[in-house]
């Protein structure tokens, strides 16, 4: 529903897809079988795109929203005079091969007194755009289209009247009720891709897949080595980014949303149901960071991956690809959805895919080359795919692009790009060197070398005191607090120190840090945009880096009370503080335990230097 907030969501997943739930009890948000599949329901993005919502029956109920501790499993709590009851909701994990099959499980709780649910049921399939049938049987209902099926089957024991009473049928929607005291426990599940028909599940065997979810997820974050001052921060990122990771591929997607806008009312909606390879190559970083060895090496093969099938087809490394690997991805608008609060248009597919973004190749380069420090080798056909990656790569780097920001203004030659080149080549000699590889390190070094000078040459601004974005103008741009963290300067570097002021002084504020000044650097959209998350937390990191910890913790403390009630963060922050933009964004948790990790690091590392 388009009146409540971005922030007011939590996530829930299986691994292959995930759906946003509401603070009024709504599913408004789920693509199936995968993430970047049409919408079954989009009310998030228009009122007409689909819901499924479980509810107090009568208004005026006070709503709190949690995730059982250590799991994805959300609990939505209604708290009335007369009773409260719960909405919990979860899906089955589904770690496994590629499936059309997915299961919605809502289990409805009255915890006191009495409490009478309503049961609206509306999917909208293929963003709204393809017709259903639903039909009705005793035990539940089933809606079909030519692509996919979805089958309603009620939890309840045996004659139990009381559950899903006053079931009707209303323009292809169904609508019920359930009627609950203390201690009750019935609910709802709803199956995607069914083989049969509805059948009434017992409370039992809900209990059975709620402990099952339950300890799958308490498993896995059992994996976790971080024990750092933020642990339950931490930890709710490293769930998040799970929930967004296509177990099949072992893919991150940016975000499970699209068209959330980065300025409501306003055009920079963008789709970002796909794996973009800086994602995954920082992924690698953060999760080996927490101890997760497993999926940082599943990110690490996906990029290897990546790298091969550019060898492969004889193109270069694409920036992002669909979460089954393949790169085929084209951008439509959807002229009859509204938007997100009236945001315009509404973008499935993403045309960024066609950019040229340099940067993407220092950040799989250094994400290997991470991997392969962390006892995780190159082999001979992987090296051999590196090997022609960077060769290409020498005849290539020095050219116009389009940039991190994936602006729509035209190439330009921007720093960043330049920067991540450099570590590409730099990351690729050490590995050669380290492990005795063959490789072209005259011509490596030489391109090293030359982007080297020509940063300092064309990226320093004399006037600014600053590197910029990009050598024909002297915009900031906070992508360059990661020059440090990449090994290009030393965080006090006289020229990194002056840049680090002017990034301050521009596109700081109150710790919120800015991408860019879309006034000073036109981007080819109108409007303006909030504070970014990801470069917040970048800035956070800098700050640590550069030994001003208590800026450091201060900015980072202040960015932990930005997150949604359930520590979840979108890709920017508003003026008002609202998050605004796709949600969650797997970037901006990535740069977080990042930012956690060093930050942890560096004030142990002083309380441990005044003891001595």
């Amino acid at each position: 529903m388009t009146d409540i907030s971005i922030a007011d969501h939590g996530l829930i997943g299986d691994l292959q897809t995930a759906a946003l739930v509401s603070t009024d009890g709504s599913v408004d948000w789920l693509c199936c079988p995968r993430f970047d599949s049409p919408s079954v329901f989009g009310g998030l993005l228009d009122p007409r795109g689909g819901h499924f919502r479980i509810h107090p029956a009568v208004p005026g109920s006070r709503v709190r929203q949690m995730y059982l501790p250590d799991t994805a499993v959300l609990i939505t709590r209604f708290l009335t005079e007369a009773g409260v009851g719960e909405v919990v909701d979860f899906m089955p994990p589904a770690d496994g091969a590629a499936t059309n099959q997915h299961r919605l499980v809502r289990m409805v709780r009255c915890v006191r007194g009495r409490m009478r649910f309503a049961v609206e049921l509306a999917p909208r399939f293929d963003y709204g755009r393809s017709p259903h049938a639903v039909h009705r049987t005793e035990h539940g209902a089933v809606f079909h289209t030519d692509a996919l099926t979805l089958t309603l089957h009620p939890v309840r024991e045996p004659d139990d009247p009381r559950l899903l009473t006053d079931v009707g049928l209303h323009d292809g929607d169904v609508h019920a009720a359930i009627a609950l005291t203390a201690g009750d426990v019935r609910g709802v599940v709803l199956e995607f891709g069914a083989d049969g028909p509805p059948r009434e599940i017992r409370v039992a065997e809900v209990h059975r897949l709620f402990d099952d979810t339950v300890a799958y997820w308490r498993s896995w974050l059992a994996r976790s080595t971080y024990t750092g001052r933020w642990r339950e921060t931490v930890q709710r990122s490293a769930i998040t980014l799970k929930l967004m990771t296509y177990a099949p591929t072992g893919g991150l997607v940016a975000a499970p949303t699209t068209s959330l806008p980065e300025q409501v009312g306003g055009e920079r909606n963008w789709d970002y149901r796909y794996t973009w390879v800086r994602d995954a190559a920082l992924a690698v970083s953060a999760l080996l960071r927490l101890g997760f060895v497993a999926e940082s090496v599943g990110f690490a093969v996906w990029l290897r991956d990546r790298v091969t099938a550019r060898a492969g087809d004889g193109e270069r490394l694409k920036i992002m690809y669909r979460v089954d690997g393949s790169a085929e991805i084209e951008e439509e608008c959807l002229e009859h959805w509204v938007g997100f609060r009236g945001s315009r248009p509404v973008r499935i597919g993403n045309g960024a895919a066609r950019q040229l973004q340099l940067d993407v190749f220092g950040e799989a380069m250094d994400s290997l080359f991470l991997a392969d420090r962390c006892g995780l080798p190159i082999g001979h056909r992987g090296w051999q795919e590196i090997r022609g990656l960077l060769d290409w790569l020498t005849g290539q780097w020095n050219q116009p692009e389009e940039g991190i920001w994936e602006t729509r203004g035209g190439r330009k030659d921007f720093t960043y790009g330049r920067l991540m080149s450099w570590v590409a080549f730099d990351r690729g000699i050490r590995l050669a060197q380290r492990h005795g590889r063959p490789a072209d390190l005259g011509r490596w070094t030489a391109a090293r070398d030359e982007i080297y000078e020509q940063i300092h040459d064309h990226g320093w601004s004399t006037r600014r005191q600053a590197f910029v974005q990009h050598f024909d103008d002297e915009v900031l741009d906070s992508a360059l607090l990661r020059m440090p963290a990449v090994g290009f300067m030393t965080p006090h570097d006289p020229l990194w120190t002056s840049t680090m002021r002017a990034i301050e002084e521009e596109l700081v504020a109150d710790s919120l840090v800015y991408r860019y000044n879309p006034e000073t650097s036109p981007d080819g959209l109108a409007g303006s945009e909030g504070t970014f998350s990801l470069c917040s937390f970048l800035y956070v990191d800098a700050l640590a880096r550069s030994g001003r910890l208590d800026d450091a913790r201060l900015a980072f403390e202040k960015m932990v009370t930005y997150a949604s009630p359930l520590g979840l963060y979108s890709e920017e922050i508003d003026a008002t503080g609202e998050q605004i933009g796709n949600f969650p964004q797997a970037f901006t948790h990535l740069a977080l335990i990042e930012a956690a990790v060093t930050l942890n690091e560096a004030l142990d590392a002083r309380r441990d230097g005044d003891a001595r």
